[in-house]
């Protein structure tokens, strides 16, 4: 029988390239994980794993069952949780993953809320940006994934539940003494000279996008995904950005100043998690709080 515990072991392994190294993740010996390995290959009755000099790689069923694996893992934590609420040991626990501009304008307000409804749920929160977030909650890794996207990319999430938020207007970013500092609405074409400013990948293809569309390719001289970094040059004086709303709520601009941006580009945020999880108490709780954080 093909035990849970070594499931994740075997997943591990594979992230990881090596017995140490999933030992170091997992936080135990590498023995323990070379026998574990022994054990799970005993049970699927053929080799899962080969040692390529210093890394291991996966054979054609051991990829099969890592593929596998994070399903199998998901629905044990899922089922864990739900029988948990149920019968009353405890309120749960949610692992969240959220994009940073998330972190500090959406969720704090959620997780308090959360906590002063149900005080027994243990929320544990990292920082991630898609797609590495969803990765994250497809592996099993958290519960929920808070995340953005521009426009539709078909078939995407279609595996996932997806819960809207909002959605979450860019905006342009100057310095205080620009020529269209205080313009009310700005076209991005009138920007094609500037110095760019860019921020996290998904943010910079988007905005390249959106330039080449408006008949220029943006000089991007810097690129940070730190927010507060970008808005930090821009106040200098060293160029412009288009930053998403949500992420200039969260800091003060010092030195610069924001302008409407046309066309209009817009970021759908969303709540992500898996099927199984949705129906987990805690999960679905937390899932609704992040909505009234985002319609207040």
């Amino acid at each position: 029988m093909i035990e849970a515990r070594h499931l994740r072991v075997l997943r591990a392994v594979s992230l990881t390239g090596s017995f140490s190294a999933a030992a170091r993740e997992l936080g135990c010996t590498q023995p323990a994980v070379s026998q574990q390995m022994k054990a799970l290959e005993s049970s699927a009755g053929t080799t899962l794993l080969i040692r390529t000099g210093r890394e291991m790689r996966l054979t054609q069923a051991g990829e099969a069952l890592v593929r596998h694996a994070s399903g199998i893992l998901a629905g044990l934590t899922a089922a864990e949780e739900e029988v948990a609420a149920i019968a009353g040991l405890r309120a749960g626990r949610v692992r969240l993953v959220s994009f940073p501009s998330g972190s500090s304008t959406l969720v704090p307000g959620a997780l308090a809320a959360l906590r002063a409804e149900h005080p027994g749920t243990r929320v544990s929160l990292v920082e991630a940006e898609p797609p590495r977030s969803v990765d994250l909650l497809r592996d099993g890794d958290c519960d929920i994934a808070l995340a953005f996207r521009y426009g539709t990319s078909g078939g995407e999430w279609d595996d996932l539940v997806v819960r809207p938020l909002l959605t979450d207007r860019l905006i342009g970013l100057v310095p205080e003494g620009h020529r269209l500092a205080d313009a009310p609405s700005v076209s991005i074409g009138e920007l094609a000279d500037e110095s760019w400013i860019a921020g996290c990948p998904r943010c910079r293809r988007q905005l390249v996008e959106v330039c080449e569309e408006s008949g220029f390719t943006p000089r991007i001289d810097f690129a940070t995904d730190d927010y507060p970094a970008v808005m930090g040059l821009v106040g200098a004086g060293l160029g412009v950005a288009v930053l998403p709303e949500l992420a200039v709520e969260s800091v003060r601009p010092k030195g610069a100043r924001t302008v409407s941006v046309e066309p209009a580009i817009e970021r759908e945020i969303v709540a992500l998690t898996l099927p199984d999880l949705a129906r987990v108490p805690a999960v679905a709780a937390t899932l609704d709080q992040l909505s009234r954080a985002a319609a207040r």
